[in-house]
């Protein structure tokens, strides 16, 4: 997260804490890397993914295996884009007035960069719709938060299905995917992790909505 002076509130990450981490945000702070970049690299892992996503729609036996792997890696190193722009900009004394811009509109963007090019991987007569109606409620819980910060009411990153969570299923998808195709079954596990991730989204929703109307009625 890309924090601004005046918006110190982040989302929490036990991995922020790691030494590694940390490591990385001062080598990348010294070296004068700005937050703002990190978060611009964030949609290129996301748009490589995504076409990684398109490419297993029209792989054939092991090449599937690899693209599912290069989607993989892509949705870590851009949770990993995403954990560094806020610890350089934070901890490294970077923060910038348009750090909450960079931080916020690349996450959409790759949101939907993932999602539904993972529909369209998964395939059969429902995998396209899944993909846009994951991506939809994605960019659904980001507003919600948005608009609870609007209203006054403190950011709400809770989940089940916030972004991390988003990208962690979507990852195991993607892993139990090359078993499956390993075991020469399915396709059907990515299929399912998608419906997994739209009814923790849909659940995520409500959940933040609730806690924004509980806390400004309780002012």
């Amino acid at each position: 997260m890309n924090s601004t002076p005046t918006d110190p509130v982040r989302r929490p990450l036990t991995t922020r804490d790691a030494g590694w981490a940390k490591s990385i945000a001062a080598s990348l702070a010294r070296g004068g890397i700005r937050p703002n970049s990190i978060s611009v690299v964030s949609i290129l892992f996301a748009v490589v993914g995504g076409l990684a996503f398109l490419a297993v729609a029209g792989a054939t036996g092991n090449a599937r295996i690899v693209w599912f792997a290069a989607a993989a890696a892509c949705i870590q190193l851009r949770l990993l884009c995403n954990m560094l722009d806020g610890m350089v900009a934070v901890e490294g004394g970077l923060r910038s007035k348009t750090g909450e811009i960079y931080n916020e509109l690349p996450d959409r963007f790759a949101d939907l960069a993932f999602l539904v090019p993972a529909g369209y991987a998964a395939g059969g007569t429902w995998g396209p719709t899944l993909g846009w109606l994951c991506g939809s409620l994605a960019l659904l819980t980001a507003y919600v938060r948005a608009l609870g910060v609007t209203a006054g009411a403190k950011p709400d990153f809770s989940g089940p299905m916030a972004k991390p969570h988003r990208m962690a299923a979507l990852t195991v998808a993607c892993l139990l995917a090359i078993g499956e195709i390993a075991l020469d079954r399915g396709p059907r596990v990515l299929e399912i992790g998608l419906i997994v991730i739209a009814a923790g989204a849909v659940i995520t929703v409500v959940r933040r909505t609730a806690h924004i109307l509980k806390e400004l009625q309780a002012r």
